[in-house]
């Protein structure tokens, strides 16, 4: 097997000095264009890679992120974390994910290791039941942190996260003027705090608009759960005539479900998403939905990471952000019984 290239080998294949070739790998010195042409020829012929670590304990800056993230295949997390990178990597900092399947156990082996490779700061979405320990233990070692999405309780950290009640409400509301009065709430298994949150602003405008009783039908957040929720809602619930979901995945999988069942989404029963994933607007029938812009929401994310890096003495940023109601074609007036194919 090959040695691993090091400076010394680029510079005796360049015929330079290793401090030579240290400047131009780090675009510093007053080197010839001739020289710095024949360093990186070399470079490109050993493939030689920079060791970050060292170079990160020289400079007392790591240039690497942590991302802990519940269940990356969701495509609203993947968005997030598309706009995340982006951002940070035009910053020149290379982001690492991690995901811990919502699992508080497994979390805590994340953090731990997250600290013991010494990454500059960290992105996190607490698991439901993350203990104290945690939060304790990032801020004994002073982890620049951003909370996503879940804030736990007594947190020290910048959060960027969603005004959740508010938009089921909104979503909620919209139904309620289309004519509907049976709308149910699809989707999601647990209590996150985000899940609680937008069931709260479900059940308010429900009592708020006298409509008819709560109705909370738990699915994992995926397309075929919410197919097969909304076929079983339905027989359970035949009078339901609308639904709000927990996150888009959901939505589009109900929506097959009332496919399924011979009625047309937008006007039998009626369906608003949760998030605004790329899909929401290129699917048929295209899905209403209560848009939060997952890749700017990751931008934003990694903006505030930024900030907290620079200046770590700032007082604490939350910042919340609302969801705007975006009308496509899976939502429509009540139809009467008689006007039902």
């Amino acid at each position: 097997m090959a040695e691993k290239p090091t400076l010394e080998t680029v510079a005796k294949r360049a015929g330079v000095s290793i401090p030579t070739v240290s400047q131009v790998m780090r675009g510093t010195g007053r080197i010839s264009e001739k020289t710095r042409k024949k360093v990186l020829q070399a470079v490109r012929e050993l493939h030689y890679v920079p060791d970050a670590r060292a170079s990160s304990m020289r400079s007392g800056q790591n240039r690497e992120i942590g991302f802990v993230i519940n269940r990356i295949s969701n495509p609203f997390n993947a968005e997030v974390i598309s706009g995340v990178s982006d951002l940070l990597e035009l910053e020149g900092y290379l982001v690492s994910v991690l995901d811990t399947s919502d699992d508080a156990e497994r979390q805590e082996r994340h953090l731990e290791a997250f600290i013991a490779n010494g990454r500059g700061g960290l992105l996190w979405v607490p698991a439901i039941e993350t203990p104290q320990a945690a939060l304790d233990i990032l801020t004994t070692h002073a982890i620049p942190t951003v909370t996503f999405l879940r804030r736990p309780e007594g947190s020290p950290f910048d959060h960027v996260g969603i005004r959740n009640a508010d938009a089921t409400a909104v979503g909620v509301k919209y139904l309620a003027e289309l004519g509907h009065r049976n709308i149910a709430y699809l989707g999601g298994t647990g209590m996150s705090d985000v899940r609680r949150k937008r069931i709260e602003g479900y059940k308010r405008i429900l009592t708020e608009l006298r409509l008819g009783e709560p109705v909370i039908w738990d699915c994992h957040d995926t397309k075929l759960a919410g197919l097969n929720a909304m076929l079983a809602l339905r027989q359970a619930y035949p009078e339901t005539t609308a639904v709000i979901c927990n996150g888009d995945m959901v939505a589009l999988g109900a929506c097959l479900g009332v496919i399924g069942s011979g009625l047309k989404p937008g006007r039998e029963v009626s369906v608003i998403g949760f998030d605004d994933v790329e899909d929401a607007a290129v699917s048929t029938p295209a899905l209403t939905t209560m848009a939060v812009s997952p890749y700017h929401l990751g931008r934003r994310l990694a903006l505030m990471l930024l900030n907290r890096m620079r200046e770590r003495d700032m007082p604490v940023t939350v910042s919340d952000v609302s969801a705007e109601l975006t009308i496509r074609e899976t939502t429509g007036p009540l139809v009467p019984p008689q006007g039902r194919v």
